[in-house]
């Protein structure tokens, strides 16, 4: 099985419904703070539950700064894409990561993610960085793994959307 990673067309969609962002939550980060550095461990969820993102088709980014966006695909079919810009501190900032569920667990994020690094420096930015979830504990394993550190924390910065959410929000940074 090979993964092909390549550019998005101009005259092309982002793609954006095609990927699906439903997964199961079976364990989540505990964050701690020891020697001022944030740390964590993982603990299980009981009960288990499904989760899902809703994003937006947009192309607009920040400041300015469009997207760019990487697709993986394996054997001609749509398995991720990754979405990479310019952030306001000028750290290359991942929008969005996605990989399809029949496809994970196949190297495929990881590849996206490591496009995602490239493009950054290639364009000249002092790192990468990124916000996920406590609770989507694959992609922050994945991201460790990466060389990313875990930086910071919001708890309420998803009440606007859900009051009753019990999501932290995750900032990871790469520096180069």
């Amino acid at each position: 099985m090979e993964i092909i990673i390549r550019e998005k067309a101009s005259n092309e969609s982002a793609h954006t419904k095609d990927f699906s962002r439903k997964s199961m939550v079976r364990s989540r980060l505990l964050l701690a703070i020891e020697d001022e550095k944030l740390t964590y461990s993982i603990v299980p969820v009981e009960p288990p539950y499904e989760r899902e993102v809703q994003l937006e088709e947009t192309d607009y980014g920040f400041a300015g700064h469009p997207p760019t966006v990487f697709f993986a695909e394996i054997n001609g079919k749509l398995a991720g894409r990754i979405r990479v810009l310019t952030w306001w501190n000028q750290f290359g900032y991942i929008e969005d990561l996605a990989v399809n569920p029949e496809y994970r667990g196949m190297g495929v994020g990881r590849k996206l993610l490591e496009r995602g690094i490239q493009w950054a420096r290639e364009t000249s930015h002092p790192g990468v960085m990124l916000e996920t979830q406590n609770d989507n504990v694959p992609a922050c394993t994945l991201y460790a793994s990466c060389g990313f550190i875990l930086s910071g924390f919001d708890r309420n910065v998803y009440k606007a959307i859900n009051p009753n959410a019990r999501e932290t929000a995750l900032y990871w940074y790469l520096f180069f």
